[in-house]
């Protein structure tokens, strides 16, 4: 689902921007310094952190598989689908968008 909201649309574009850097840590940084009433900042930040809570997952497995060869190629994918993914959210939620990563579920 992608909605229209008021908000600040700088940090809800460095919410997910900052993911590219300090993986889910950065998207956390920005939904504490977020403030209560700014639902645009908030839920972005919500949904970088979800999505990275899910690559994480995704790397420990495909590390798993480097003993049997395959792994090697899902991690050079993974970090593409990183930031193919963040840089689409970056650009929706400069927009005003909350962007909702495909195929990730809502775990924060």
């Amino acid at each position: 689902m992608v909605s229209d909201v008021d908000g600040d649309t700088t940090l809800a574009a460095l919410a997910h921007a900052s993911a590219l850097i300090a993986s889910f840590l950065g998207p956390v940084l920005f939904l504490l310094l977020a403030d209560e009433d700014d639902e645009l900042v908030r839920e972005n930040a919500k949904n970088a952190i979800n999505f990275q809570l899910v690559l994480f997952a995704a790397t420990l497995v495909a590390v798993l598989l480097v003993f049997v060869g395959i792994g090697l190629l899902l991690l050079p994918l993974i970090g593409l689908v990183d930031v193919i993914f963040v840089l689409i959210a970056t650009v929706r939620a400069n927009s005003g968008e909350i962007y909702e990563y495909p195929l990730t579920p809502s775990i924060v």
